[in-house]
């Protein structure tokens, strides 16, 4: 989305109010201190500003800039942009009129803070393409919980050529189907095997733990296969089966001697 888009969204969200108020909206929340601050749609407020190098304040959903001659710049070529779209009939008259009031009543109050010769300085020396305007910042991701990896390996005497990582998470899952599947026919290795020939996961050395990390979930055990259950908490669950080689299945065929 595009500053001036930005700018105008804002401004539909209290645009009747901007009107009733015509020429500024101050809001003060300090009689001491005081300094101006403007969000991008050209709301003004009073803030008790600490000199702590902070020139950003966020509040409601949009941010407020210490007006500085650099930000009235850049405030005037967002202007600039909007009047273009007011006459190419993409900008709405009464949000052009909302804003037009809003910047000029802007700048007067720049004018009284900085005198009009000192804006027009640096108007002149102004580049647009080196300034950095206010944006919102993001809102903090959470982080996923990170599952402890276990120091897995099996079989645990011997060292073959590949290795899977295989989570604690993964192991528990295979443990509590242990006994059922093995009372089956499955054997340990089937079920808890981590190591391989050749790389994870070709060929038949991989047991049923290194299939299950994340969130597959473990279904119907039967003889011949167990169920893996992809994404079952999403909806649109889908199930794969993980064969057991060491019986028959349907698709062997018997070899006569």
């Amino acid at each position: 989305m595009s500053l001036l888009t930005t700018m105008i969204r804002h401004l539909g969200t209290d645009a009747p109010k901007a009107d009733s108020q015509a020429c500024l909206a101050v809001s003060e929340t300090s009689q001491h201190c005081q300094s101006l601050f403007v969000t991008t749609d050209l709301e003004i407020k009073k803030f008790a500003w600490v000199r702590t190098g902070e020139i950003d304040i966020e509040q409601n959903g949009k941010v407020f800039r210490l007006l500085s001659p650099e930000y009235f710049a850049w405030l005037r070529s967002r202007m600039v942009t909007a009047q273009a779209a007011h006459k190419a009939g993409k900008l709405p008259e009464d949000a052009w009129n909302t804003l037009r009031q809003r910047f000029n009543a802007l700048q007067e109050l720049a004018i009284r803070e900085f005198d009009k010769e000192s804006l027009q300085e640096v108007l002149q020396a102004f580049s647009l393409k080196n300034y950095r305007p206010p944006t919102l910042r993001p809102e903090p991701q959470e982080k996923p919980v990170e599952v402890p990896r276990k120091d897995w390996i099996y079989p645990g005497n011997q060292a073959w050529k590949c290795k899977q990582p295989v989570t604690s998470q993964a192991v528990a899952k295979v443990d509590a189907i242990r006994e059922e599947a093995m009372a089956m026919g499955w054997s340990e290795a089937r079920l808890y095997q981590n190591q391989g020939r050749f790389r994870f996961p070709c060929g038949e050395d991989y047991g049923l733990v290194c299939f299950v990390d994340g969130d597959q979930e473990i279904g119907e055990v039967t003889e011949r296969s167990i169920e893996i259950i992809h994404g079952p908490k999403s909806g649109r669950p889908s199930t794969l089966r993980f064969y057991n080689p060491d019986v028959p299945q349907p698709w062997m065929k018997k070899v006569e001697d």
